[in-house]
């Protein structure tokens, strides 16, 4: 499964979804569908603004991961 970290980015850095909105010129609604993680495709032009805004990769902003990993308890994972 393909997440998006945008919300965990912004959170790191301390910035505002509206502070990335005035920057970019990317809609609210577009910019809320990827901090919420509802993103169905992705947008090339929306992603490089994005990554330059932030001073990020693609990589970093889109991950993918194994399923089994979303459910796993930190317990799980400490094993």
């Amino acid at each position: 499964m393909i997440i998006c970290k945008l919300s965990t980015i912004l959170g790191a850095k301390r910035i505002k979804v509206s502070d990335v909105c005035r920057a970019t010129g990317i809609a609210r609604a577009t910019i809320d569908r990827y901090y919420f993680d509802k993103v169905n495709s992705f947008d090339r032009e929306v992603l490089s603004k994005l990554c330059d805004f932030l001073h990020v990769e693609p990589h970093d902003l889109i991950v993918k991961v194994a399923q089994g990993d979303l459910f796993e308890t930190e317990e799980e994972s400490d094993q």
